[in-house]
């Protein structure tokens, strides 16, 4: 018997899972918004109770990060999410300004496609569906070929406790074929509508590249600046604990530190203090070549591993305790590999005069990669902040905090977001933290409100000349009677 071709048997389940996701949106768009509110607190609440089970099993299928950090994470993507969109009205007439008489309705944009990546698996799984549902779209997820199980069970926790809640069945759909053809088709199927793009560079290009509106998103290389008015030992603290949060595998982690030469030593103690281990140039040397076999690529295989995990690998004692490395660098560009978005707990350490200088690195580390993203920024000097906030290329800037969780809004103020927009800086239409206020049409009804007199075009004899002209190349009474006839009939028109 023969056996069916893998991709074709993929590219099926991509059509299925499409067609039923579709059939079941154009009922999910008859739900009040009662009824999407009733089902979106269910999927958190389903979601937030299995944070930690499917943190576990993220870990064990891909082999990156920390389960309880990817708990955390999961949490984030449940509870944080839905307390901040729960009171947003996505249903119907969602805004009057009865001044202006504008009225503001919502509409879904159909069926999404979710791209989900290895290093956030579950949490972006969660993530998307709930800012889907409370738009009253459908979603299919494609997950990344490394996550695929446990990323179709954050699904069906979600999609089980919706269909519970009274969601019409086959709303949310996961592919399970790890197939790039037909990830790649998904993205243009005619029957999707918007495409989420979490994950590599060349997915993210795929989904722009699709003729299909995308949101996606750039990659982090999060510079962190500590400047000298900063609280010193805070500061470092926070850096690393950022940085070995899941073993760096958010994109908003901090990849580089930067610091004033006048708190340099202070800094260096404080990091062996937090059990950092500053590398020898010896030890150093080792690190790159593990960090960048090829020059500009980062080695796959270091992302979300532990440090002391990583040092192993390449011959380094360090101790059991250690959370972070640090590689004191000069210099900055593609084939630097301690300069280049690691995913790990590998950190850059540049030693800088003042804050002129520091802002200049930040900027050559983000042109290398990560414009449009976020930076950290650690000083008691609100001004300053304020000025690297207007001149850096980025679209997140977090101020004495963890730029792992607070770029996500997880210890700051902004939008709780599992794919956070670039803006022009970094090649995306927005440089918002993406949430459910991106998902849907908001059409606007306006009245008139202002009468307006429309003139009458004004009489010009020339055309009109020009036109006879054109008919009758010869002169002679029966043209110029033509004309005056013409024009006595345009300024009784006029008169009127």
């Amino acid at each position: 018997m023969a056996t069916l071709d893998k991709d074709l048997l993929a590219i099926q389940e991509m059509r299925d899972a499409v067609t039923r996701a579709n059939s079941a949106q154009a009922a999910y768009l008859q739900f009040s918004q009662q009824q999407v509110d009733t089902i979106v607190k269910a999927v958190a609440d389903a979601a937030f109770k299995e944070a930690d089970r499917l943190a576990k099993m993220a870990v064990q299928e891909t082999g990156m990060g920390i389960p309880n950090h990817k708990k955390m994470k999961n949490e984030v993507a449940s509870r944080d999410v839905y307390e901040d969109i729960k009171d947003l009205k996505t249903v119907g007439v969602i805004g009057v300004d009865r001044l202006k008489k504008v009225t503001e309705i919502a509409s879904p944009f159909g069926v999404i496609a979710g791209i989900v990546p290895t290093t956030n698996p579950t949490s972006t799984a969660i993530f998307k569906t709930i800012i889907s549902l409370k738009t009253r779209n459908g979603l299919v997820l494609s997950p990344h070929p490394y996550a695929v199980k446990c990323t179709k069970e954050a699904l069906d926790v979600c999609r089980i406790a919706a269909e519970k809640a009274g969601a019409p069945e086959g709303l949310l759909q996961c592919l399970t074929m790890s197939s790039m053809e037909a990830t790649q088709q998904l993205l243009k199927h005619p029957n999707i509508h918007l495409i989420l793009a979490t994950g590599g560079g060349a997915l993210v290009k795929a989904a722009y590249s699709s003729g299909k509106p995308a949101y996606g998103v750039g990659p982090g290389n999060v510079p962190a600046y500590i400047e000298k008015s900063a609280n010193i030992a805070k500061a470092v603290r926070q850096l690393v604990q950022s940085k070995s949060f899941d073993n760096g595998t958010i994109c908003a982690t901090e990849q580089a530190i930067i610091v004033d030469r006048s708190i340099a030593q202070q800094v260096m103690a404080e990091l062996k203090k937090n059990h950092a281990y500053i590398l020898s140039d010896e030890e150093k040397l080792k690190m790159e070549k593990m960090i960048s076999p090829v020059p500009g690529k980062v080695n796959p295989q270091i992302v979300g591993k532990s440090a002391s995990c990583l040092a192993d690998s390449v011959g380094i004692t360090v101790p059991d305790d250690t959370k972070v490395l640090v590689g004191v660098e000069t210099m900055i560009g593609k084939n630097i590999p301690f300069s280049l978005e690691k995913l790990s707990p590998i950190f850059a350490l540049y030693t800088v005069e003042g804050s002129t200088e520091a802002k200049q690195v930040m900027i050559d580390l983000l042109n290398i990669g990560g414009r449009g993203h976020s930076c950290a920024i650690h000083t008691e000097n609100e001004a300053l902040a304020e000025q690297f906030a207007i001149d850096l290329p980025v679209s997140r800037i977090v101020v004495n905090t963890l730029s792992s969780i607070g770029a996500v809004g997880g210890t700051t103020g902004l939008a709780p977001s599992f794919t956070l927009g670039c803006g022009t800086f970094g090649g995306n239409i927005t440089s918002d933290n993406i949430t459910a206020r991106h998902l849907m049409n908001i059409k606007r009804m306006a009245y008139g409100i202002k009468d307006v007199e429309v003139p009458k075009p004004a009489f010009e004899i020339t055309p009109l000349v020009e036109n006879i002209k054109a008919q009758e190349p010869t002169w002679d009474n029966a043209v110029v009677q033509q004309i005056v006839d013409e024009v006595l009939k345009q300024i009784v028109l006029q008169k009127n």
